[in-house]
């Protein structure tokens, strides 16, 4: 009877904590397909705000900008963070856990003072603020998320094949794409998407380094709701969650192939 009773007890919990969680999203989602401008009214299902959102030039231009930032920005750090880590790979444990160590800082750091540091640099060198600025700070703060989601699978990547391919006459270029970059991929995305979605997602570092006459989704939100709530910030943050929810459950698919690949040895095919 008590085995019951907590078992119900951590289910209620878990409830509660979904809807804590996640029932002012709903609202938010529901509210903007609302006719009525009234959040107390409900007005008739419409979508309108949707149509008047991608009319106005301002957000689409922010939406620009975002997209650009984010996959430019994830491209680069995850090209530096693959290259980063072959490079771990070959340090000595000692070197190795030190560099991992620094490169885990900016995602343990706060992002006020990550931000605030960045935009003192840029300062500091005399770089004017603007989409370059912003999209360095981007590259900076998406390299540990590359690094942590392809170390992994470069910690249990089995050297031998490779040397291997270049003992049987491939080149070292060669060898890496056919044996090393298979077996890597999937790191590698998930550490795209995953750059991807922090890049689309930030504020507080774009906030800082971004200058005027400028701005992505985030910041161009925030500028709007100090003017007051318009039915079109309901139709934008929706759009927002869902295509970070995309991506996040994207990130996070098992990889039903995994097994049956770690199973069976990677061909090498020579040119």
């Amino acid at each position: 009877m008590t085995g019951r009773l907590s078992s119900i007890l951590k289910k209620i919990y878990i409830v509660l904590i979904f809807i804590f969680l996640y029932a002012p999203i709903v609202t938010l989602i529901v509210l903007s397909f609302n006719a009525s401008k009234s959040r107390a009214k409900w007005g008739g299902f419409t979508f309108k705000w949707y149509i008047a959102l991608f009319g106005n030039s301002d957000i689409m231009e922010a939406l620009y900008t975002t997209l650009m930032i984010a996959l430019l920005s994830s491209t680069i750090a995850t090209v530096i963070g693959v290259l980063t880590c072959i490079g771990l790979r070959r340090m000595r444990p000692g070197t190795r856990s030190f560099v991992l160590g620094v490169t885990n800082i900016p995602m343990l750091n706060a992002d006020i003072v990550t931000g605030i540091s960045l935009m003192l640099l840029f300062v500091s060198i005399g770089i004017r603020f603007g989409f370059g600025t912003i999209l360095l700070s981007h590259i900076t703060f998406n390299i540990p998320y590359v690094i942590l989601s392809v170390m992994p699978r470069m910690k249990n990547l089995n050297m031998s094949v490779y040397e291997a391919a270049m003992d049987l006459g491939a080149s070292p270029l060669y060898a890496f794409l056919k044996v090393v970059m298979p077996e890597l991929l999937p790191g590698i995305l998930s550490g795209f998407l995953l750059a991807f979605t922090m890049s689309l997602d930030d504020f507080i570092i774009t906030h800082f380094t971004k200058g005027a006459g400028i701005d992505t989704l985030s910041t161009k939100i925030y500028t709007e709701v100090k003017k007051g709530i318009k039915p079109e910030m309901y139709a934008l943050s929706t759009i927002i969650f869902v295509t970070v929810l995309i991506l996040l459950i994207l990130v996070n698919k098992p990889d039903k192939n995994n097994k049956a690949k770690e199973s069976s040895p990677s061909p090498i095919v020579l040119p």
